[in-house]
């Protein structure tokens, strides 16, 4: 019977940017703001008040998840005279991907 442990090492670890990983995988420690960067990785750019539709949360709650997001880079918000857009960042999208891949 083999043993789970029994693998061959696979050598040096690659250099890897931990902190990165850990500012980002913060980011998504919350089912909220999982499904609110899907929502915008499917759906493209959206006004605040329409990501206040994707999630049964008051918009005050969603407002401290959309900022989280923003503080990691995950998304980026531009504002017109009265209303906020938020889209993904997909450069951060794609670092966080490779990061991923790389643990």
């Amino acid at each position: 019977m083999t043993n789970c442990c029994d693998v061959a090492p696979r050598g040096a670890l690659p250099d890897l940017n931990t902190d990165e990983i850990a500012v980002l995988c913060k980011a998504l420690a919350h089912p909220a703001r999982v499904q609110l960067l899907r929502y915008l990785a499917a759906y493209g750019a959206c006004y605040f008040g329409s990501l206040a539709d994707v999630l049964p949360l008051a918009p005050s709650t969603i407002s401290q998840h959309v900022s989280i997001l923003k503080q990691a880079g995950l998304i980026l918000g531009s504002s017109d005279e009265q209303r906020v857009c938020y889209c993904v960042n997909p450069e951060r999208l794609a670092q966080l991907k490779q990061l991923i891949n790389a643990l």
